[in-house]
């Protein structure tokens, strides 16, 4: 199955969990194997290969046990700073997203929204 925007959550973590037991498979390990290896129970990566929601150290943790840590870089890949944003602002690393213009957020100006309670 291909995981695109349209999946539902549910479907990506069944996905998720199905391409981890055939990786775990393909290297001949047991789920007893890859959970002690990982140093998690048994019953985790039941629940991990399952599709069901797990903690993101355990995804971890038998990523890197599988030798697929590495792969995390296609996932979320690393920022590349283009160079005229890093001469606009020098050696600053940005920490917040830019406010917008217009829409949500606290401009300072006065907002028609009420709590309901004021007379």
């Amino acid at each position: 199955m291909k995981i695109s925007m349209a999946v539902t959550d549910e479907a990506v973590l069944r996905e998720l969990g199905s391409r981890i037991a055939r990786h775990r498979i393909d290297r001949g390990l047991s789920q007893h194997a890859l959970a002690s290896g990982a140093g998690i129970a048994k019953r985790t990566l039941e629940r991990l290969e399952s599709g069901d929601q797990v903690q993101l150290t355990t995804l971890v943790r038998v990523l890197r046990v599988l030798g697929l840590l590495d792969m995390l870089d296609l996932v979320v890949p690393e920022i590349q700073i283009q160079p005229v944003r890093l001469l606009q602002e020098g050696t600053r690393q940005r920490r917040r997203a830019p406010r917008k213009a217009s829409g949500g957020g606290s401009t300072g100006t006065p907002s028609s929204w009420k709590w309901g309670d004021e007379k």
